[in-house]
């Protein structure tokens, strides 16, 4: 229940966080007005909800999985973390265009300015392509093989996963070498899976938690067992 809280969590907070953010993301004269400072700086406070959330999922998650395999669920928790740095790294980006814009008293160059905010806006979608695009992938892909071995729900989420895991890594490639826009309706759908897999995955954890599971990679297989002489 809890890994399932903190997947809502952290998609509900993220959407929310970048509707906020859009007077720096969407205007790049932001640093010279006056700036809807109390909205982005909330937006950044839910962007560390989400990566504290993200974060949350591994930790929650990581006791039961690596019952099937614990060199993966390593991988998945490690991931997690990786994820979560990505996004408190792109966090920092926007509260310096932030702290720019309150320390602006004049003296520098306007087009400075525009410059850095910029520069910081590029590193933080850089940061957002890396985090919830490329990484997400792998991710998503390493904990739905966990799901599906260990059948700890139903098969038809972890396919969601299976699917979704590599589809969002490929269009996240995709992206990165210029075949369409972070932010257009291609990107969207490349995401969209995933987005499904985690809300179906954390509506059936909180509703009925993990099933009973037959395969325990720990368990050594029947034929493994020697018999008494």
């Amino acid at each position: 229940m809890v890994a399932g809280v903190f997947f809502v969590v952290a998609a509900v907070a993220a959407i929310a966080a970048k509707l906020l953010w859009q007077p720096v993301l969407g205007n790049p004269d932001y640093v010279l007005g006056t700036g809807a400072d109390t909205g982005v700086l909330l937006g950044g406070l839910l962007e560390f909800v989400t990566a504290v959330s993200v974060l949350g999922t591994g930790v929650a998650l990581y006791p039961v999985v690596k019952r099937q395999n614990e060199g993966v669920a390593l991988g998945y928790a490690l991931g997690r973390v990786l994820e979560g740095a990505t996004i408190v790294a792109g966090l920092a980006t926007v509260m310096a265009v932030v702290a720019l814009r309150r320390g602006n008293t004049g003296s520098t160059d306007d087009g400075t300015l525009v410059a850095a905010q910029e520069s910081l806006v590029a590193l933080h979608d850089a940061m957002f392509l890396l985090g919830p695009g490329l990484i997400i992938g792998v991710n998503t892909l390493l904990l739905a093989y966990l799901m599906y071995r260990s059948r700890l729900v139903p098969r038809w989420i972890a396919v969601i996963g299976l699917v979704g895991g590599p589809l969002v890594f490929v269009s996240s490639t995709a992206v990165l070498f210029g075949a369409y826009e972070q932010v257009s309706a291609f990107a969207g759908l490349g995401a969209f899976p995933v987005f499904a897999w985690e809300m179906s995955l954390a509506v059936y954890l909180i509703a009925k938690g993990f099933k009973p599971s037959p395969v325990d990679g720990r368990t050594a297989p029947p034929q493994a067992v020697l018999s008494p002489a």
